[in-house]
């Protein structure tokens, strides 16, 4: 890229800075992907990755090439919007494709990771009592009704 050595040094470190940003972005994105362990964790740290440090890079490249060209480059806008349109689209694709997988093979990931506090009460409910807060209201069936006085005839 011979151009390079056109560009103004009030542009070039602009440029830089997009670029480096958005590398270590994407950079970060690729290294959730391989120490997350879970399939639906994966999912999120590349899409966050490529989607922000993309724009980044787009945003360094359009500096770059209006300042050289001294015309707006509209090929890095239709860029970013088919990114920011697909990666999302993609994304959710990807995980209700393997939801259902594991809903046909039985392993429900959704009923795993949410626990309901009512089956684990009747469970073990010595072990719900120890986790409350010594301030905590106690349950509404073991609190007693309000007794009525009812006035009678004086």
């Amino acid at each position: 890229m011979t151009q390079a050595a056109d560009l103004p040094l009030w542009a070039a470190i602009p440029v830089a800075l997009l670029l480096l940003i958005g590398s270590a972005l994407t950079l970060i994105g690729s290294i959730g992907l391989v120490r997350l362990k879970t399939f639906y964790e994966r999912l999120h740290a590349p899409t966050l990755g490529t989607s922000y440090g993309m724009g980044f890079i787009l945003l360094g490249s359009m500096l770059f090439f209006s300042v050289l060209q001294t015309r707006l480059v509209v090929h890095e806008v239709l860029i970013g919007i088919l990114l920011v349109l697909t990666t999302p689209v993609t994304l959710m694709l990807l995980g209700r494709a393997a939801l259902h997988r594991d809903r046909l093979e039985g392993n429900d990931p959704a009923a795993t990771a949410v626990q309901d506090p009512a089956a684990t009460a009747a469970e073990n409910p010595a072990a719900t009592a120890a986790e409350k807060p010594a301030g905590a209201a106690a349950e509404p069936s073991q609190v007693e009704a309000p007794r009525r006085h009812e006035a009678g005839p004086s």
